[in-house]
């Protein structure tokens, strides 16, 4: 609201601001949740809808696509506008969409009901980084920031496990469940607390404590400095190749469901092990709190830091993963029992047996290292751009991650199609993935040359922070204060 000509922010008291963070966190959780679900269930789906696995996998590529083009208007409409509706509008269309996908009687419902569901995710994910990026101080954003790109992990592993054991029996199940949780958060999401625009930054602290806006927004004259600033480049071209070995990944359920099942077990059973396998597998991603916590020391003694914290994780997990894929594996679990029996033998196995105990150690050292890409790219989105570009930039790099991921997705299963002929089951798809994971190493040497135009790029977002917060108007300025001068349309009322 605004009195005295001057905007003040509506609660912002600390549970308040909890509050908003915690929902912040859970919806970008959630959205990661329907992401998860169809790849463990592949198997179950297909029959159901009367078509194969690979048009099922078509589906999951196309989604990944849809969201990430629809990602760029949702931002570059978030930068220039009021971003809380977007987000609860986002968030009903991908709840709708999850509904419609469990209610499909036939492949081409399902697929439209899916691509519901990916607009609305990429809103959510878009201009919720820009809404976040708000709260964090630069000081603090590696760490920060791995929180937020965890949830949206552990969403991701949520939905993976979620689909495969929920979804054992009956594939729609996980798909209603989720829809009305996804109401439920769109409701808890009406009570957040109002983030200014750029209100973490230390030049514009003044002036927004006395309830000044930043009233500065994107346009489109803006564009071709955003791709002309060097580390932007580096950032969002990374994400097609980290993307397509990332992409990759979500057949780690595929691959031990075909491990189960060349032991002899039943497809119901061999579904839940692969769900529960690839979820304990990938529990390594939790260490990208560590990645953010390094990644905020390193740039602390230099502006390169975080971009070469990035640039080392991802390639010295390259030969952990090629491990990962081959360590073998002994299965032994009650077949045909229930769910969750299935699912306690399993982590049961981790301390029992040693072949699964070494897998997951070489997981953890994979994924942990490439833990720190996510938290570090965030922030460097944040640092080397202003306030009002944000949003945008990073939904061009989620575009690109969008293809890398797509491909990654689509070609696995076609190269592990290929590789049958020369390799049986499942040892197809582990020479598969371990070929896709090469992608991380032109993705290592983009991070590195982003370490180089960095510092530049960073100076001059402070030095352009400096200057607005300086032009101040003779008759109305706030200390550091920001010109209070007419709002465009498109300026008006930032949240």
């Amino acid at each position: 609201m605004t009195i005295g000509g001057r905007r003040v922010a509506r609660g912002g008291g600390r549970v308040h601001r909890f509050y908003s963070v915690a929902v912040f966190v859970v919806l970008a959780s959630l959205d990661n949740v329907a992401i998860g679900l169809v790849p463990p269930l592949y198997g179950s789906i297909a029959p159901a809808l009367d078509v194969g696995v690979g048009a099922i996998g078509a589906v999951t590529a196309t989604s990944f696509l849809v969201s990430a083009v629809a990602a760029v208007g949702w931002a570059y409409v978030g930068d220039r506008s009021n971003r809380k509706p977007l987000l609860m509008v986002g968030t009903l269309l991908w709840a709708a969409g999850t509904a419609g996908s469990a209610l499909a009687p036939n492949y081409p419902a399902f697929f439209g009901a899916q691509l519901l569901a990916a607009i609305g995710l990429g809103a959510v994910g878009s201009v919720g980084f820009s809404v976040v990026t708000d709260l964090v101080s630069p000081r603090r954003r590696g760490v920060v920031l791995s929180f937020w790109g965890l949830s949206q992990g552990v969403g991701t592993l949520a939905g993976t496990l979620v689909g495969g054991v929920l979804g054992a029996q009956d594939w729609r199940r996980p798909f209603l469940l989720l829809s009305v949780v996804g109401l439920v958060a769109t409701l808890a999401y009406l009570l957040t607390y109002d983030i200014r625009r750029g209100q973490s930054e230390p030049e514009l602290t003044g002036a927004l404590a006395v309830g000044r806006d930043y009233d500065y927004r994107i346009s489109p004259a803006d564009l071709p400095g955003i791709l002309h600033r060097r580390t932007n480049l580096w950032l969002v071209m990374q994400g097609l190749t980290a993307q397509m070995a990332f992409g990759s990944l979500v057949w780690l359920p595929a691959l031990f469901r075909e491990r189960a099942e060349a032991q002899g077990y039943s497809s119901a059973t061999a579904t839940v092990v692969g769900s529960v396998f690839a979820v304990l597998f990938q529990l390594g991603g939790v260490l990208s709190i560590v990645g953010g916590l390094v990644g905020d020391a390193a740039q602390r003694r230099t502006p390169r830091g975080r971009a070469l914290v990035a640039a080392v994780g991802v390639l010295a997990a390259v030969p952990f993963y090629a491990v990962l894929f081959f360590v073998p594996i002994r299965i032994d679990v009650p077949d045909g029992a229930g769910a969750g029996a299935v699912a306690a033998a399993v982590l049961g196995s981790v301390l029992t047996e040693p072949t699964v105990g070494l897998s997951l150690l070489t997981a953890l050292l994979a994924l942990g290292l490439t833990s720190a890409n996510s938290p570090n790219w965030f922030a460097l989105i944040a640092d080397v751009n202003p306030p009002e570009h944000r949003g945008t930039v990073y939904s061009l790099g989620n575009l690109v991650n969008g293809v890398g991921r797509a491909t990654g997705n689509g070609l696995i299963g076609v190269a592990a199609s290929a590789l049958r002929a020369a390799f049986p089951p499942p040892l197809n798809f582990a020479v598969g993935l371990a070929a896709f994971q090469l992608f991380f190493l032109p993705t290592g040497i983009m991070y590195w040359l982003a370490s180089r135009s960095a510092p530049d790029d960073i100076r001059r977002v402070h030095e352009l922070l400096r200057a607005r917060a300086a032009e101040v108007a003779p008759d109305d300025a706030g200390p550091a204060g920001i010109p209070a001068r007419p709002a465009r349309p498109a300026d008006h009322d930032p949240e």
